[in-house]
């Protein structure tokens, strides 16, 4: 009797004389890129230091496409974007110590956003290796204690043989529902030393699959198909997961209205009858959703944004399908569904009974124009227009990353994404400096067509080393720096909260005339001409930089 754990695929002749006779001059950093070849990886970010050199003269020796920032942090977020871009593990090649720990802001976003990265990191040599104060160069008693709170797995690497097997594991872990940053180092003198390990050339690295339990989509399709008032929360997971196609057509089953949350944005169509856009910062959308007499919610754990900050309360039963276990009923009581969202709406569409609701249309408008009613009574059209004029400027099929900045904010409630993996922000874990370098990451995975980047100048002083990038690759990214001279949201904070505000106010440079310095072409533009001048230049290819002097303010919160 054979079993199919006993099958062993048997090597070809050719693949015999490689194994037998590897090519001379190779070392354990040709094991890391002839690993990340076999898995499927064509491009790497990354920056170089001392420890990491051999991986650094092995892609020498590769076919890898290499795109060098100048920021371990900026790489890690251009890193994240490809990986939300390509649903790829994007591989991140980052030195010891000080430029490893300088990329763990992006890797808490990459965690927050569920967005697959694979960090590879030196080490001191093996010998410094354990915790002893050897005194060698970035030396850290523990570096994976660093990250092991940030990434979803830590792998430590002693030997050459654990290479190909221990970055197999991460990148599997990487593309594992939910997708996320792992972490994986190397000692110096393992990377460098002569190796006569055979050529890597296997690495079917599948990841893990994460089906819903049977017995739960069975009780929540009946809850579904039986209820009065029925609604969905669609956040994050149902993008990463590719799962909208089967989101319109469960909503469309149940007639049930659809809220996304930001991490969520495009995963619904926004003028379609049963969207109620991105408004869960507003009080009418929260209530409406605390009406639901079931409340189906997919791909999200219901945090500080997609809760209107906590103050939502639903009255009905919950039923929350999420592929991280932390975030399973982390906020609320539900009918908790640990799976990828693909596989559950798929298991649910197989299972809810259709439901009539002529009112549900019109229920949406009700909202919607409450919404919108409570906005235009705040006098806020400048924020608008300019949200308007970006759209309008911005190809429908073109990629948006956003900073943390006033206009982004206004854009997780208000902006039309056009589709699912269009809008993405750094709204999981709120660091600065995101927009830009993502958009370059976003533009080497799909140059056909142009990017957007959106940042404050606050963001944006984060970030501006990385026009050297833009310019060195020629990557198709317009960047628009919305320059208030300061920190605007936090001199909004604080002037609300305290009458006035402190250390949020910058000195900040000319930024078209740095954009040119670096041969970057830099527009100053008003209100009136954003869109216009935005339109041109993400008409024209490479990068580009479209400054706009404006004050702008947030709408005024509902949850306090």
């Amino acid at each position: 009797m054979t079993h199919d754990h006993d099958l062993v695929l048997r090597p070809t002749a050719a693949q015999t004389e490689a194994a037998l006779n590897p090519p001379p001059g190779r070392s354990g950093g040709d094991l890391v890129v002839e690993t990340l070849a076999a898995l499927g990886a064509t491009t790497v970010f990354g920056l170089p230091g001392q420890h990491a050199l051999g991986v650094f003269d092995a892609l020498r020796r590769s076919d890898l496409r290499y795109i060098g920032l100048r920021v371990e942090n900026n790489a890690g977020f251009a890193a994240d974007a490809y990986g939300r871009i390509t649903g790829e593990a994007a591989p991140l090649l980052l030195s010891t110590g000080p430029g490893a720990l300088t990329s763990l802001a992006a890797l808490q976003e990459a965690a927050a956003a569920s967005a697959p990265v694979l960090a590879i990191s030196s080490q001191i040599p093996s010998a410094g290796l354990g915790g002893g104060r050897h005194g060698y160069l970035h030396e850290l008693p523990d570096q994976s204690a660093s990250f092991r709170g940030v990434v979803k797995s830590v792998h430590t690497v002693r030997a050459q043989s654990q290479i190909p097997s221990a970055i197999e594991a991460a990148w599997k872990s990487a593309l594992t529902a939910p997708h996320g940053p792992v972490w994986v180092e190397i000692p110096q003198d393992v990377l460098l030393s002569p190796t006569l390990i055979p050529v890597v050339t296997g690495g079917d690295a599948f990841p893990e699959e994460l089906p819903p339990r049977p017995e739960l989509t069975a009780v929540a399709a009946d809850l579904l198909s039986n209820a009065a008032r029925p609604a969905i929360i669609a956040g994050g997971g149902v993008v990463r997961a590719d799962a909208s196609r089967k989101l319109r057509q469960l909503a469309e089953t149940l007639q049930a209205p659809v809220v996304t949350t930001p991490g969520g944005k495009g995963a619904f169509p926004w003028t379609h009858p049963l969207s109620l856009q991105s408004w869960l910062e507003d009080r009418h959308t929260t209530d409406f959703l605390e009406d639901a007499d079931v409340l189906l919610v997919v791909g999200s754990g219901l945090g500080e944004l997609s809760s209107n900050y906590h103050t939502f309360k639903p009255r009905g039963r919950v039923v929350q399908i999420e592929a991280d276990l932390g975030k399973l009923e982390s906020n609320h009581p539900a009918l908790g569904i640990h799976a990828d969202a693909r596989l559950a709406l798929q298991a649910l569409l197989e299972t809810v009974s259709p439901r009539e609701d002529v009112e549900a249309a019109e229920r949406v408008r009700t909202v919607l124009a409450k919404v919108s009613d409570r906005i235009a009574a705040q006098e806020l059209t400048l924020e608008q227009e300019l949200l308007a004029s970006v759209r309008r400027a911005l190809p429908t099929d073109s990629p948006s990353f956003w900073d943390m900045t006033i206009l982004a904010y206004w854009a997780w409630s208000a902006f039309d994404a056009k589709g699912p993996n269009h809008m993405h922000s750094a709204q999981g874990a709120g660091g600065l400096g995101y927009g830009f370098p993502a958009a370059l990451g976003a533009a080497v995975a799909d140059p056909t067509r142009p990017v957007l980047a959106v940042s404050g100048d606050g963001g944006a002083l984060y970030s501006i080393a990385e026009l050297a990038t833009a310019r060195q690759y020629d990557l198709n990214v317009t960047w628009l720096i919305v320059d208030d001279g300061g920190y605007g949201i936090l001199r909004e904070y604080m002037t609300d909260a305290f009458g006035q505000a402190t250390a949020t106010e910058l000195t900040r440079p000319d930024y078209v005339a740095l954009a040119e310095s670096f041969g970057v072409p830099g527009v100053r533009t008003t209100p009136a001409g954003l869109a216009d001048d935005l339109a041109k230049a993400l008409g024209s290819p490479g990068p580009s930089v479209v400054v706009l002097p404006a004050v702008l303010r947030m709408f005024a919160p509902t949850h306090l």
